[in-house]
């Protein structure tokens, strides 16, 4: 079976994925960089219990 090349990704923030009830960091600070033109979005990086705020774009 054929799998897709994965995109190269650029990690902006990380967030621990025990926050508080009712609290998403990490989707907050991607609506940020989103309103500021970067198309960032969150992933979940299983390993280490982390939401990663990600971006397929160099942030050269």
């Amino acid at each position: 079976m054929a799998t897709a090349p994965e995109k190269a990704r650029t990690v902006l923030e990380r967030f621990p994925a025990g926050g508080p009830r009712g609290s998403w960091p990490a989707e907050e600070f991607a609506a940020a960089q989103r309103a500021q033109g970067t198309n960032a979005q969150v992933v979940m990086d299983l390993p280490t219990d982390q939401f990663l705020v990600v971006t397929d774009t160099s942030t050269e």
